[in-house]
């Protein structure tokens, strides 16, 4: 039995699979790019998250009535819109404001996990030591970005560079996915 959800997935697969050859192409430009000039990447990320935040939303607002979660979808889109529009028009602040929130939160997390590994020493717990392993060394990552933000913005386009190929091969494998479920039923 064919339901509404199989009805939009078999009509709206590929808008599944551009917004996954999207992520792709920036976690590729990413990766084999980390040389070129800063302003680039921020511009290439501002492109992808217009493009990827349109997809969202007109893959939302095609499944909605269909999907009881098209929402999410489209609340997604908007977000990566609006990300979008801030890159494109502070492109310097930015890199530098993505760079002190990661280190922030690294440092912040990092604090927080020390007051829990001593917390599960109390308990008894003898995990402990890795719990407090792991915050530390959020602390010094996050330090470390704040000390050198040069390298540190270097790094983060690697890692971002990495995420997005992963995602973006999972996405098509997905969209794909998305496209014989619906061909079946």
């Amino acid at each position: 039995m064919s339901t509404s959800v199989d009805t939009t997935a078999q009509t709206a697969w590929w808008i599944l699979l551009i917004r996954a050859v999207l992520t792709v192409v920036f976690g590729v430009v990413a990766l084999a790019s980390p040389g070129i000039a800063l302003l680039v990447l921020i511009y290439v990320f501002a492109s992808y998250a217009l493009l990827e935040g349109v997809a969202a939303i007109s893959f939302g607002l095609r499944a909605r009535g269909s999907h009881p979660h098209w929402g999410w979808s489209v609340g997604e889109g908007v977000i990566s819109v609006l990300a979008g529009i801030v890159a494109l028009f502070w492109p310097g602040q930015t890199a530098l404001t993505l760079l002190f929130v990661v280190a922030l939160w690294a440092i912040v997390l990092g604090v927080a996990g020390v007051g829990e590994a001593f917390a599960a020493r109390g308990r008894g717990d003898g995990s402990w030591g890795w719990t407090l392993l792991g915050a530390v060394l959020n602390v010094v990552v996050g330090v470390l970005l704040l000390v050198w933000p040069g390298s540190g913005i270097l790094t983060l386009l690697w890692l971002v560079g990495a995420f997005a190929l992963a995602s973006g091969l999972a996405g098509i494998a997905r969209a794909f996915r998305v496209r014989a479920a619906a061909a079946t039923r």
